[in-house]
């Protein structure tokens, strides 16, 4: 079998091997779990070895079950991953210097206060568009600087590495030939100046990261390496592809013109549209981003997102047992036309965008004696729809024209009362592809156009395949009425 591309979805829970041919259409698909450490509360740790362990047996099952598929046959590698958990290693021998420090980590909130009261947030947004908090990698590689031992003498001798996920699978898969991420990933460290895709001098200096140990930032298309040494894969397999989770969600989903827009609706919410050639400055605390980064083009994203999506709806599963399957709740929410004046602010860890409210809490308003689960179930979804319809409001408006249409991907996305309650809350057409896991998609699909299976950014569009359009049917009028009634829940819930 020709043109068969291996992507390596490296994610928080679990590493997922899959096997694409070039336009993207999944032959096999195999999910290894690892564990999840934690250490004190409100720290969440990986160790480097699970991880590598979990991709290898992933690797190994997804070639096992694809009949007539070889090792032989695989022309690229793709990798994408959880984006801003970050590590420290040896150079010489791929040792990690303890646990990586995850995205979900708050361990290093007080710095990220301090520095806050200092007045520095502003410039760092200004240099890297994001915000100043501890989910992003540069205020933890700076931990791990400090905290692990010997690890500032060693920064200084050239032997110590440090880099994002993706950066240690390609040194372990090059058998450390390659120190390189790509601009996706280095665009969620707060390291990395977004206009010119480099390591900011400034930045590195006010969280004290010497340049030496960070990798090469290179397009998230193009030779990052070729595989050595590994025994399980033959030598010489180029990778070509690399893009943190969302980016490749956002490339999978073939969000590649200006305005398009993806939301990835999983344990949270991910809005990502795609901003065209240049970064766009948010005035409603939305992230500005890098899409991806070719041969061909440079491209930039706004990025909001909501912190509880679908775990609200685990919560009706294994807190208050509504449901024994997740899936239940659109057949429970069915049962009523309205949720019948509930409205549940799903705040259970604060708001994300555009509130940023960490003290907000979840609540849940307009019960009566006549409200039943199958209303509180609707309220859930519902919840879940607003808060993503607010994110696009707020990306509309920072980008001054309306977003036309919303391709949808991630587990939630098969609940079609949810997709239709959010065409209606919106007012436009909801898009759902075939796949609804589209970052493993997404890194095969840059992997392809990196070593020249596909021509153009063109021709990956042209790979798009449309499942189901979700179309509004509902009045803006009435879709204002909710909106303003959500609005009311959710300063209860501030």
């Amino acid at each position: 079998m020709a043109d068969v591309i291996l992507s390596i979805d490296q994610g928080t829970t679990g590493s997922t091997a899959l096997l694409t041919d070039s336009a993207g259409r999944i032959l096999s698909r195999k999910t290894v779990e690892f564990p999840q450490h934690y250490p004190q509360p409100g720290w969440v740790e990986h160790d480097l070895h699970e991880i590598w362990t979990s991709v290898r047996q992933a690797v190994e099952a997804v070639l096992a079950a694809c009949d007539g598929v070889g090792v032989a046959d695989i022309r690229a590698i793709g990798i994408t991953n959880q984006r801003e958990t970050v590590a420290l290693w040896s150079r010489d021998d791929l040792e990690p210097l303890g646990n990586a420090i995850v995205w979900q980590c708050r361990r290093t909130a007080p710095q990220c206060h301090e520095l806050r009261a200092d007045g520095l947030e502003t410039q760092f947004t200004r240099r890297t568009g994001l915000l100043l908090d501890p989910y992003f990698s540069g205020t933890k590689l700076n931990w791990l600087l400090d905290h692990r031992p010997g690890a500032r003498d060693r920064a200084g001798d050239g032997h110590l590495a440090a880099g994002t996920i993706d950066t240690y699978l390609i040194a372990r898969l090059t058998g450390g030939a390659a120190h390189v991420t790509d601009v996706t990933n280095a665009s969620r460290t707060l390291l990395m100046s977004l206009k010119d895709r480099t390591w900011d001098d400034w930045c590195l200096e006010a969280l004290d990261v010497p340049r030496l140990i960070l990798p090469e930032i290179r397009p998230s298309a193009g030779l990052f390496g070729h595989t050595a040494g590994l025994g399980w894969l033959p030598d010489g397999i180029p990778i070509g592809g690399v893009a943190g989770d969302q980016q490749a969600a956002l490339f999978g989903d073939c969000c590649v013109a200006t305005g398009q827009a993806k939301c990835t609706y999983g344990t949270g919410a991910f809005l990502l549209l795609n901003a065209g050639d240049a970064p766009v400055s948010s005035s409603s605390r939305l992230l500005s981003t890098m899409a991806w980064e070719t041969s061909e083009v440079t491209t930039y994203a706004l990025e909001g997102s909501v912190f509880i999506a679908g775990a609200a709806v685990q919560w009706l599963r294994d807190g208050l047992k509504f449901i024994e399957r997740a899936p239940e709740v659109e057949a429970l929410a069915a049962q009523v036309p309205d949720s019948g004046g509930v409205v549940f602010v799903p705040a259970f860890v604060g708001l994300g965008a555009p509130y940023w409210n960490p003290d907000a809490r979840g609540t849940i308003v307009g019960l009566t004696r006549g409200t039943t689960r199958a209303h509180i179930a609707r309220a859930t979804l519902e919840g879940i729809a607003f808060q993503v319809a607010e994110v696009v409001e707020a990306m509309a408006k920072d980008v001054s024209h309306p977003i036309e249409i919303i391709r949808a991907d991630g587990g939630a996305a098969a609940n079609d009362l949810l997709m239709q309650m959010q065409a209606d809350l919106l007012g436009v057409p909801v898009e759902r592809g075939p796949v609804l896991e589209t970052t493993g998609v997404g890194a095969a699909l840059l992997a392809a156009l990196g070593v020249g299976l596909h021509q153009s950014i063109k021709e990956v569009a042209a790979t798009w395949q449309t499942d189901r359009v979700f179309e509004p049917v509902i009045s803006r009028d009435e879709a204002a009425d909710r909106i303003e009634e959500w609005r009311r829940a959710v300063a209860r819930a501030s």
